[in-house]
C-alpha cells in the first residue's frame, strides 16, 4: 500500500474515534485525504501586540505574556472560566465556556504563553474567548507560528476538541514523517511554462506557508493543478466521443423544415437564433455526434430553435424527443409545438407519469413503430419500454434537473447515438460552462425577438403596499393578469404554506370577487388540482395567481403583465430572474415589482439593485457566481465536477483560461498522451476513469 492511502487511523495522535469523527464529518479517510482538507484561511502569527495595541480593526491578535487570576463564575451548565493575561503595558481578560477543567490543569498559573485570538469589546473593556494558547518554549520549531493555517470543522468536532488546532497538528506529523512522499502529476513543461512549484513543495506550503510569497505560489500551483485536470477529463471525453462514435448524418434539410421556415414561424428569426441554427445545422451533417449547450435568456426563443433542430432530424426519416425536468414543462412543450406546427402532418405525443396506461401502451407502440415523429416527456421518456424505431436527435430541456445516469439511459435509446442538443434558461458564467460543460459545444442566443419590451423592474418597501395593489388594479383594469409569488424554503414550509395563505387571505380583502378571480398554486396541492388552478389562470378565468416558485420555469401566458415577488430578499438572483421571466411575453410592457422589509443586508441589497438595473441574464449570472459562488448555484450539485477543493471559479478566471489553453496545447500534439512527458497525465486519466463509470456520457 502507498503511504498516502494508509487508514487515518494509523496516524499518530488519532486513533480508532478520532478516526471515526474525522470520517464522519469531514469525509477523511486515508492519509491522503487529511493531506487535501487544505486550509480555508490563513493568519499572519508572525507579530506580537502589546495588551495596549488592542482594537477593533484587528480581526485576530496574539499578545505575551502570564496568565494567571483564574476564577469559575456563573452556575451548572452557564458557568464560564475567566482568567487575567498580564504583559509589561496592561492586561485583559481570557474566557472560556467549554471545556473548563481541562484548561485549568493545562495552564500553569504565573507562566509566560503565547495566546492568540479574536479579541471583542465589552463595557469598554476588551477580552478574548477561547484563545489558542501555546508554550512558547516548545513551539520555537514550529513552523504554523508565522502563518497559521485554519481548517474547517463542524461543531460535532468540535464539541469533541477536535479544533482547527488539533487538524494543524495531525497535519503537522503526517508532513513531518520520514516516509511523507508526494508523486508529481503534471509533466516538467507544463510547470515551467506556467511558472509552477512543485507538487510536494505547494502541499507543504500551502499548509505551513514560510512567508506570504511562498502561500501565494502553493494556492497557483494546486489551483491549476485542479482545473487542468478538470479540463483534461472533459476534453478527453470529447475527444473519445469524436473518435469512438459516428453521428447520424442529416443532410437533408427538406419539405417539413422549409415548410415550417416560411409558413409557420409566429415572428422572424433574430440573428442569434439565425446563428444557433447554422451552428446546429454544421454539426448534424459532420457524421460526428453532435453534443451542443443552447444558452438563452428568458424569452429568446430556445423552442422554436429546438423544434426547427428536429425538423432537419424527421426530414432526414429520424425521430426527435425532448425531455423536460417537469410535467408541467413538459405539457408548454407539448402545446407550444402543436401550436407552432399548426396543421402540418406530423405526429406529436406527450410521456409523462400521469399519462393513462392505455395511451401509454399507444404511445410505446407508435414510437417504436416510427408513427410518431416527436415524443415530448419527462424523465418518463427513459423508462426501457420506451424503444424508439430510428432517434435521430434527442433535446433536453434543464438538463441540470437531470442526473448524468438519466441522461445517459436517454442517449442509449439508439444503436447509433443520437445527436444532443442541451438547452437552459439559466445563463451561465463563461468560466462556469467552461468547468461544468467543458465537453460540450457552446452556442449562445444572446437576442430578444423583435417588439418585445423589456420588463421594468421596481423594488418597493412593505410600506408601500397599498400603492402596490393600486397599481394591480390598473393593469388588471386594462385586461392584464398578475402573478404574486411567495418564498418557498424547504426547512420552513409550514411557515411559508401560512404566508401563502395569509397573503390570499390578505389579497380577497382588496380584490373582491365576482370582479376580480384570484387563483392559488403551491407545492402542497395535489397534481390534478395545482394543474386546474394554473389553467385557470392560462385561460384568463383568474386575473391573479398566487404562487410559490412552482412557477418559476414554463408557465407561459403572455397576457400577464406583472410580477410581484413578496419578501423578494429571500430568493437568489437566478431565482428573480427566472421568476421576472414569466411576464414580458407579449407585446404590453411588463413590470416586476419586488417587495422587501426595511431591513436589508448588504448581499440583498446588492441583488436588488442588480435587477433593478439589468435584465441581462448573462450579466446576472456574473453577479450570481461572485456572490454565492459556484457550490451553490442551481444545478452545479450533482455534476461531480465542481466539487473544488481550492480553486475558486470566480476569482480564478485566468488560471482556468490558462489550464484550458495548456490542456488543448497537450491533446492537439498528442492525442492520444503517448509521448514520455505525458505518461502521467494519462496515468492520472486511468486511475480516474476506473472510479467514474459515467465518463464517455455528455
Amino acid at each position: 500500500m502507498h503511504f498516502l492511502q494508509t487508514p487515518i487511523e494509523f496516524l499518530k495522535g488519532v486513533g480508532a474515534a478520532k478516526a471515526d469523527i474525522l470520517k464522519k464529518e469531514l469525509g477523511i479517510f486515508t492519509f491522503e485525504d487529511l493531506l487535501f482538507h487544505f486550509p480555508y484561511r490563513h493568519i499572519d502569527r508572525s507579530q506580537v501586540y502589546k495588551t495596549t495595541e488592542i482594537n477593533n480593526q484587528l480581526p485576530f491578535i496574539q499578545l505575551k505574556g502570564k496568565i494567571s487570576n483564574f476564577r469559575v463564575l456563573g452556575q451548572s451548565r452557564a458557568q464560564r472560566l475567566v482568567a487575567e493575561l498580564t504583559d509589561d503595558k496592561g492586561k485583559i481578560e481570557l474566557i472560556w465556556f467549554k471545556g473548563i477543567k481541562w484548561i485549568q490543569s493545562s495552564i500553569t498559573a504565573g507562566k509566560e504563553y503565547l495566546v492568540f485570538g479574536k479579541p471583542s469589546e465589552f463595557n469598554g473593556y476588551y477580552n478574548i474567548a477561547h484563545p489558542v494558547i501555546d508554550d512558547p518554549e516548545q513551539i520555537e520549531n514550529k513552523k504554523y507560528l508565522h502563518i497559521m493555517p485554519f481548517y474547517s470543522i463542524t461543531e460535532k468536532m468540535r464539541n469533541r476538541s477536535m479544533d482547527s488546532k488539533a487538524l494543524m497538528k495531525l497535519t503537522n506529523t503526517l508532513l513531518t514523517d520520514t516516509r511523507f512522499e508526494i508523486e508529481e502529476n503534471l509533466p516538467i513543461e507544463v510547470l515551467q511554462k506556467n511558472n509552477l512549484i512543485p507538487r510536494k513543495q505547494a502541499i507543504e506550503q500551502i499548509h505551513f506557508p514560510e512567508n506570504a510569497a511562498r502561500l501565494i505560489e502553493a494556492q497557483k500551483r494546486l489551483k491549476f493543478e485542479e482545473l487542468f485536470f478538470i479540463q483534461l477529463r472533459l476534453l478527453r471525453y470529447k475527444q473519445n466521443r469524436n473518435q469512438l462514435y459516428n453521428g447520424i448524418k442529416l443532410v437533408t434539410i427538406g419539405e417539413n423544415f422549409n415548410t415550417f421556415f416560411h409558413n409557420n414561424l409566429p415572428f422572424e428569426l433574430t440573428n442569434a437564433q439565425k446563428r444557433v441554427l447554422k451552428e446546429i445545422r454544421n454539426d448534424v451533417k459532420s457524421g460526428k455526434q453532435m453534443n451542443r449547450l443552447v444558452q438563452g435568456d428568458v424569452g429568446s426563443g430556445k423552442t422554436v430553435v429546438a423544434l426547427m433542430s428536429m425538423l432537419m432530424a424527421i426530414d432526414n426519416n429520424y425521430q426527435a424527443c425532448m425531455m423536460a425536468p417537469t410535467e408541467i414543462l413538459a405539457q408548454q412543450h407539448y402545446a407550444t409545438i402543436n401550436s407552432l406546427l399548426g396543421m402540418m402532418p406530423l405526429k406529436v405525443e406527450l410521456l409523462t407519469g400521469t399519462t393513462s396506461a392505455k395511451k401509454k401502451k399507444e404511445i410505446v407502440e407508435g414510437i417504436k413503430q416510427g408513427s410518431i415523429q416527436i415524443l415530448v416527456g419527462t424523465h418518463a421518456l427513459i423508462e426501457s419500454v420506451v424503444q424508439f424505431k430510428n432517434l435521430g436527435i434527442a433535446i433536453i430541456d434543464e438538463q441540470h434537473r437531470f442526473g448524468v445516469e438519466q441522461r445517459a439511459k436517454l442517449w442509449k435509446k439508439n444503436t447509433a447515438p443520437p445527436h444532443v442538443l442541451i438547452m437552459t434558461a439559466t445563463p451561465i458564467p463563461r468560466t462556469l460552462a467552461m468547468t461544468l460543460y467543458g465537453d460540450l459545444d457552446t452556442s449562445v442566443i444572446d437576442e430578444l425577438p423583435a417588439g418585445r419590451k423589456e420588463i421594468k423592474t421596481i423594488h418597493r418597501f412593505d410600506e408601500n403596499r397599498l400603492a402596490v395593489i393600486g397599481f394591480l388594479r390598473s393593469e388588471i383594469s386594462k385586461g392584464r393578469q398578475v402573478y404574486i409569488v411567495y418564498p418557498l424554503i424547504e426547512e420552513s414550509e409550514k411557515m411559508d404554506y401560512m404566508n401563502l395563505q395569509n397573503g390570499f387571505d390578505e389579497l380577497i380583502k382588496h380584490f373582491q370577487q365576482p370582479q376580480y378571480q384570484i387563483a392559488m398554486v403551491h407545492g402542497k396541492m395535489k397534481p390534478a388540482d395545482k394543474d386546474a388552478e394554473m389553467n385557470r389562470f392560462i385561460k384568463g378565468e383568474a386575473q391573479i395567481l398566487v404562487a410559490t416558485t412552482v412557477i418559476e420555469v414554463g408557465v407561459n401566458v403572455p397576457n400577464a403583465s406583472v410580477m410581484v415577488i413578496e419578501s423578494a430578499e429571500r430568493f437568489g438572483l437566478s431565482q428573480l430572474h427566472q421568476l421576472r421571466g414569466r411576464v414580458g411575453r407579449g407585446a404590453e410592457q411588463s413590470y416586476c415589482i419586488l417587495l422587501t422589509g426595511y431591513k436589508l443586508s448588504n448581499e440583498s441589497k446588492l441583488r436588488i439593485k442588480t435587477m433593478c438595473n439589468t435584465n441581462n441574464g448573462f450579466e446576472i449570472s456574473e453577479v450570481d457566481l461572485n456572490l454565492r459562488g459556484p457550490g451553490q448555484l442551481e444545478g452545479t450539485a450533482q455534476s461531480g465536477v465542481l466539487d473544488l477543493k481550492i480553486a475558486d471559479i470566480a476569482k480564478d478566471q485566468y488560471l482556468l483560461t490558462q489550464a484550458r489553453e495548456t490542456v488543448l496545447k497537450i491533446l492537439d500534439s498528442d492525442p492520444n498522451l503517448e509521448t514520455e512527458q505525458n505518461l502521467l497525465l494519462k496515468t492520472y486519466l486511468t486511475n480516474y476513469q476506473k472510479k467514474a463509470r459515467w465518463g464517455q456520457i455528455s
